[in-house]
Parts: structure tokens; sequence; C-alpha cells
């Protein structure tokens, strides 16, 4: 299985139906529309979650550097003004 496939699976177990408003009534989704929603929202959390993922990677690999160079942030941001 892949990461989508998993991601859908979970939002699946964690909301099995769907409801919108139409003309002031909740109704329930129909099967494509549910699957549809479903899978954007599946789409989105792992592009949210890779985001982050590389954010954090960014970050890790800076203060790496700084470590391996033996200065500071601040020390870098002085050499680079």
């Amino acid at each position: 299985m892949t990461k989508l496939n998993d991601k859908i699976a979970e939002l699946k177990i964690q909301y099995p139906t769907l409801t919108k408003g139409v003309n002031d009534q909740v109704i329930e989704m129909s099967a494509n529309e549910y699957e549809s929603t479903i899978a954007k929202w599946a789409e989105y959390e792992l592009e949210e979650a890779s985001a982050q993922a590389i954010k954090v990677q960014a970050e890790a690999d800076k203060a790496a550097l700084l470590a391996k160079l033996g200065i500071t942030a601040d020390e870098a941001k002085l050499l680079l003004s």
C-alpha cells in the first residue's frame, strides 16, 4: 500500500460518512463525492506533512553546518551582512 492509500484508509476510519449543506439542509454526500473529498484531504495532509518534514530537515541541516563551522546563527548573519 502507498502512503496515499494508507492516509485514505485512515481518514475513512475517522470519517465513515461526510455531510454537506444544501439549501439550508444537511445531507450525506454521495459515494463519489465522499471518495473525492477523502482523496483530496489525504493528498493535502500528505503534502503538508512533506512540507513540514522539509522545513525540519532544513533547520537540522542549518544547525549542523553552523556547528561544523563553530559559529552561532547570529555570527553567520554578521558574516552575510
